[in-house]
């Protein structure tokens, strides 16, 4: 399976010329426009104003830009309010009101000043003078005056004004509205029960306020057209591997604030974000928009639409990675051992060296009772102290398959001069035939010798320039960095792939960690941008070259920059990567351990744990349920309104993030904090712990759980055979998909 590598298809792509990426800029532009010339919104002049509504009519002169497809209503939805742009908080909302002709709204005003201006259709706004009355709950309305907006014109109405909107004429009315404050910020406006006025109520923002969308045949081209895109799929992790688009990335909703920005650094990146419906996607647009990206759609229908469409739906997760292993195997025929011939060479001590290409965490839990852990990039780098004899059998295994074959390909591609070949079916077909693993092993790193590592070098080096991997100086990557952060032009992916440790003794600043193994193995969990460029730091001549070899024949825009040996350029920091945590909302209250758990003895709150299943079955908060965050306010709404409720997370990091997201109507009246410090803090105090399976409302939603984890052996193998089948049939599936960007070198 091959087709153009995406790193080439990226490097000869001109300026992004979909609508959506030029409608954002159109927008991004005006938004920049208007904080110039009304640099206090709170307190704007009249002429103020009027630059910025002449501002807005030669952006809704640009009809090209708002394409009715992408700003649909029909019969079922025949008003649909589409958001533009937000800021943090809530000042300079953009909007786009769809209608179809005769849609009409009841006299009310806005509580900050607003302006109207015509993409297309008649807009007829009646203003009206507001008279009290004797009655203090109802008021008079007179109408003075009427004006019709449409393209080319624009209306502006300041706090106080009540008027009537009514879509005249026969075409669809598309018309930018822009605000002071976001829809969802104006609490007090009121709307009247006639035009004549009489009483009046408050009322709420739209309901459903929606984002532009694209279709399922839209996106299916964007992801080929060779323009960075970054397609997020938004619901929680289980949920999305049972059913999902290849090339989404999972990210969701309530997680936002956390990942976003490793997954998606440059915030004029486009970005698609989808669901399974629909149902979601729009919360999570908004989410965005408010975090700073300024060119989000929505996919319409959701990954359903997406299969109604004849497109291919995969299941699991990191899909692209070890899809990638299977056509490795499939093309280049990796040489594969059984566990029965392993076992029998492992008995009969023939010459040979095992070595377990998975993170080292992943090996002290379980293990072949033989194998040396060395991950995948570490493999070029030091097998020449493992199998010094040439005449060496290496045989590479992993859990399943994938980093099995792609780690002995690895090695042969190197030219190392043993014979490899990968276990077949890795750990899973060892448990499969009857025999055992062991558990809690921990094998020592090897360092190369000056000899060695000269031959690991120049292996690499051949590998590297086969695949297309450049090599780049502090100028390139000065002026990459310049494009991504201050230019925002193309988005740059930093990445350091020596070991942990390594990485924590000293690393180059705003550089990220990515184990090179892993960083190919679950590409999709640190680089949601599809055609990025992405640099490695080449420590040692090795590990970067080889780990960049294989994301190129992925179809990455990968080099490799050598850090110097001193000078202001080779400073470094030391400790484990930050996490940037974003903050979208006001923050919610917090709650120490110890006051948490009176109220929770005193029967006046629960605690709700949305961190990780696995992490809670091994030990958690007595008495805690695990509710996965997409069905947290379902769970909510369901207790009783006298129940304080209590969020904790591992470190009470992603608690307070979800708690500070929700909103009123989300808490459904409940008090809701999260456990500063979360259970590790609770464990600290000495406060009861539990274990098991007990509490666990939302099943396996939050994430996609091995096999590995069941207990009962019959469930365990059946699981194992079911994912085994899933890989292999990964090959086919790809054949269905089309463009991938995978080219694998000869």
């Amino acid at each position: 399976m091959t087709s153009t590598p995406l790193a080439i298809v990226a490097s000869l792509s001109p300026t992004p010329a979909d609508t959506g990426s030029r409608r954002a800029a159109a927008v991004a532009h005006f938004i920049a426009s208007a904080r110039q010339l009304l640099p206090d919104p709170a307190h704007p002049t009249s002429a103020q104003l009027q630059a910025v509504a002449r501002q807005l009519e030669v952006l809704a002169q640009q009809r090209e830009l708002f394409p009715e497809k992408d700003f649909a209503v029909d019969a079922d939805h025949p008003a649909v309010v589409y958001r533009l742009s937000e800021q943090a908080d809530g000042s300079y909302a953009l909007y786009l009101s769809a209608g179809l002709p005769g849609k009409a709204v009841l006299p009310h005003d806005h509580t900050t000043w607003a302006m109207i201006s015509g993409v297309q259709g008649i807009e007829r706004n009646i203003f009206y003078r507001r008279d009290k009355t004797s009655d203090p709950a109802r008021d008079t309305l007179t109408p003075e005056r009427t004006v019709d907006v449409v393209a080319g014109n624009s209306v502006i109405l300041g706090p106080d004004d009540v008027h009537t909107i009514e879509l005249v004429g026969e075409q669809t009315g598309l018309h930018l509205h822009f605000y002071g404050r976001g829809l969802d910020r104006m609490p007090e406006r009121v709307v009247f029960e006639t035009r004549n006025g009489g009483s009046y109520r408050t009322f709420s923002a739209p309901a459903g306020i929606r984002h532009a969308r694209i279709s399922a045949t839209e996106l299916k081209a964007a992801l080929a057209d060779g323009d960075e895109i970054a397609l997020l799929d938004v619901r929680d992790g289980g949920v999305f591997a049972r059913r999902h688009i290849l090339f989404a990335a999972s990210a969701p909703l309530w997680r936002l604030p956390l990942e976003i920005d490793r997954l998606v650094p440059r915030r004029q990146t486009r970005v698609v974000v989808t669901d399974g419906d629909e149902s979601v996607a729009h919360a999570a647009a908004h989410q965005l928009v408010r975090l700073g990206w300024t060119n989000v759609a929505v996919l319409a229908g959701g990954t359903e639409a997406w299969a109604a469409a004849g497109l291919e739906i995969f299941s699991g997760t990191n899909v692209p990675s070890k899809a990638f292993g299977e056509v490795i195997e499939h093309e280049k025929h990796t040489p594969w051992i059984t566990s029965e011939e392993l076992e029998r060479s492992v008995q009969g001590g023939e010459n040979l060296v095992v070595v377990d290409s998975r993170t080292p965490e992943e090996f002290a839990a379980f293990s072949l009772p033989f194998a040396h852990s060395v991950p995948g990039a570490e493999l070029v780098y030091r097998i020449g102290e493992l199998a010094p004899d040439p005449e060496t059998l290496v045989v590479v295994n992993c859990a399943g398959r994938t980093r099995s074959i792609v780690g002995a390909q690895t090695l042969i591609d190197a030219g190392i001069p043993n014979r490899v070949v990968s276990l077949r079916n890795g750990t899973m077909d060892w448990l499969l035939t009857g025999r055992e693993l062991a558990h809690g092993r921990h094998t020592p790193l090897p360092e190369p010798s000056a000899e060695n590592l000269a031959a690991a070098r120049q292996r690499a080096t051949a590998v590297a320039e086969r695949a297309g991997v450049r090599r780049i100086d502090a100028a390139t990557l000065q002026r990459w960095q310049e494009d991504a952060e201050k230019r925002q032009e193309r988005t740059l992916y930093r990445f350091d792939v020596r070991t942990r440790e390594e990485y924590e003794a000293g690393h180059l600043e705003g550089w990220r960690w990515a184990p090179g193994g892993q960083l190919v193995q679950a590409t999709d969990e640190y680089a949601a941008t599809r055609g990025a460029r992405i640099v490695l730091a080449d420590w040692d001549g090795v590990r970067a070259l080889t780990t960049g070899a294989w994301l190129a024949q992925l179809g990455w825009d990968v080099s490799v920059y050598t850090p110097p040996a001193h000078g202001p350029q080779a400073n470094r920091v030391t400790g484990a990567e930050p996490v940037r945590v974003l903050a979208p909302n006001p923050p919610a209250p917090q709650v120490a351990a110890t006051q948490a758990a009176k109220w929770v003895s005193a029967g006046q709150a629960v605690v709700i744990d949305i961190d990780n299943r696995a992490s809670f079955e091994k030990g958690h908060i007595a008495g805690a349920s695990f509710v996965a965050p997409g069905s947290l306010v379902q769970y909510i709404a369901a207790l009783p309104a006298s129940q304080k409720v209590l969020l904790a997370s591992a470190d009470g990091v992603l608690a307070h993030s979800v708690a500070s997201g929700l909103d009123a109507a989300q808490r459904s009246g409940h008090e809701v904090a999260s456990i500063l410090g979360g259970t590790q803090a609770w464990r600290r105090a000495s406060l009861p712990i539990a274990q098991g399976s007990e509490g666990v409302v939302t099943g396996e939603d939050d994430h996609s759980y091995s096999p590995y984890l069941y207990r009962d052996l019959a469930l365990r193998n059946a699981g194992f055979v079911e994912y085994l089948e899933w890989e292999l049939g990964l090959v086919a599936q790809l054949e269905r998909e089309g463009h991938t960007g995978i080219a694998l070198i000869d």
